[in-house]
């Protein structure tokens, strides 16, 4: 298992070039740090950044203003050290779950022996023993996004990136995959960052929430989430958590404005 992550996010600040405007801001001075084996989520409204610093944290992206540390190492590229899910499970549709899951390590210097072994490890991880040789086809989209975990998971990153993972599944599986997620979270000891739009997603699986806004997009309030596993989501806590980070978000503002309309 691969020592998990310290993330530092320093002054990070993220312009795009919009032709015949002015350079547009979409991140403005986006500072927090994230401790080794922590699981931490953003959320905010659309438009506040929170994909864009996901895409900066992975690598995806280079031109930036600050730093984004990796145990004190500014991070220049992707890299094996950082899985990512995104909420589209993006198993290629011609291989089998269990290649979809070994690509990962197409360019990993490990032996086949023990790529085989850490590929039949993460199945039974994310609970698809049995399905190896199913195409994605064949998988409801709840098994596929457990694939997708466990191709991010299976070189043993230091860090897991969740980028809306369960935004495109029902209710029911949602709740489901939470619980899983939490699971993997915990058996793996991984830092997770995850990016939703789901407040009670983010109550329920995090150690802390980092809540942005937008016009441009920053951190307005970062807020340790101190409740004990499993948690209650009808809580009194529960709910003077979502109190407080739906009013960070500007929503208990709108409101009233909204009921005056």
């Amino acid at each position: 298992m691969a020592e998990p992550g310290r993330l530092e996010i320093k002054d990070v600040s993220k312009r795009y070039e919009v032709a015949g405007r002015p350079r547009l801001e979409v991140l403005q001075r986006a500072s927090f740090e994230v401790e080794p084996g922590a699981f931490v989520s953003i959320v905010g409204p659309s438009g506040c950044g929170k994909s864009t610093l996901l895409r900066l944290i992975v690598g995806l992206d280079r031109e930036y203003q600050g730093d984004i540390l990796l145990h004190g190492e500014r991070i220049a590229g992707t890299s094996l050290k950082r899985g990512i899910v995104f909420q589209d499970h993006r198993l290629l549709p011609w291989l089998t779950l269990e290649q979809n899951i070994a690509l990962s390590l197409q360019n990993s210097d490990w032996s086949a022996q023990r790529k085989a072994r850490a590929v039949r490890e993460h199945i039974e991880l994310v609970g698809l023993v049995g399905f190896e040789s199913a195409y994605p086809h064949q998988l409801s989209g709840g098994m596929a996004q457990r694939a997708a975990i466990a191709r991010g998971l299976v070189n043993q990153p230091e860090i897991l990136l969740l980028d809306e993972p369960l935004g495109a599944l029902d209710a029911l599986t949602r709740i489901r995959l939470q619980e899983e997620i939490q699971r993997i979270w915990r058996v793996e000891g991984v830092t997770m960052i995850m990016v939703t739009h789901d407040v009670d997603e983010a109550i329920y699986l995090s150690n802390r929430v980092i809540v942005m806004n937008a016009d441009p997009g920053r951190i307005v309030r970062d807020v340790e989430i101190e409740l004990d596993h499993p948690r209650d989501r009808a809580g009194t806590r529960f709910a003077e958590y979502k109190r407080e980070i739906l009013s960070a978000m500007g929503e208990y503002h709108r409101a009233p404005e909204a009921a005056a309309a």
